[in-house]
């Protein structure tokens, strides 16, 4: 991390990954099937191969988003989420105020990281994800929104704690698949 002045800064939302369907299992207690552990490994390489490595995740507190980061990190890494080849370990904080929030509930968070923080990965869930991206660029967004496993990067153009709507182009998207 930098001073955090003058670096580009980017913001990766990343829509959980496939979770099972049950009406026995609590929302939140929900896992991921095994298409989505394959899913979310597959963006974390993707994240590794495009140098796009956090160093802040936010990251709701419910299984399956915790389930989806620990692949993603995986897939960065070949390694649990303690640091490997990719670089040293993300702070991650697990934000119970992600599940079910609004989009602005969600852009609350980004403003409260660690202005030294270059790149930031949000994972959360929907509409909230998919209506924080459309707050930040209403022109690219997608106006479906984010499948299971899309990450959308959106640059930020001021400091976090100043992030606004609109105030974050869309730079890069894709969607991973395992």
């Amino acid at each position: 991390m930098t001073d955090g002045r003058n670096q580009e800064r980017t913001l990766v939302l990343l829509r959980h990954a496939k979770a099972e369907q049950s009406s026995d299992t609590p929302d939140a207690e929900r896992p991921l099937t095994a298409r989505g552990h394959a899913d979310a490994a597959a963006a974390g390489a993707w994240l590794a191969r495009h140098a796009v490595l956090p160093d802040v995740v936010l990251c709701s507190s419910v299984r399956r988003t915790r389930q989806t980061w620990h692949d993603v990190a995986l897939g960065m890494t070949g390694s649990p989420p303690e640091g490997g080849p990719a670089g040293s370990a993300p702070v991650v904080r697990y934000e119970g105020a992600a599940y079910e929030a609004r989009p602005e509930d969600l852009l609350g968070l980004v403003r409260t990281v660690d202005p030294a923080a270059g790149v930031v990965l949000l994972i959360a869930h929907n509409p909230g994800i998919s209506l924080l991206s459309a707050l930040l660029d209403p022109e690219r967004a997608d106006p479906d929104g984010l499948r299971t496993t899309d990450l959308v990067m959106h640059r930020a153009t001021t400091p976090w704690a100043e992030l606004a709507p609109g105030g974050g182009p869309i730079v890069n998207r894709h969607t991973a698949r395992g």
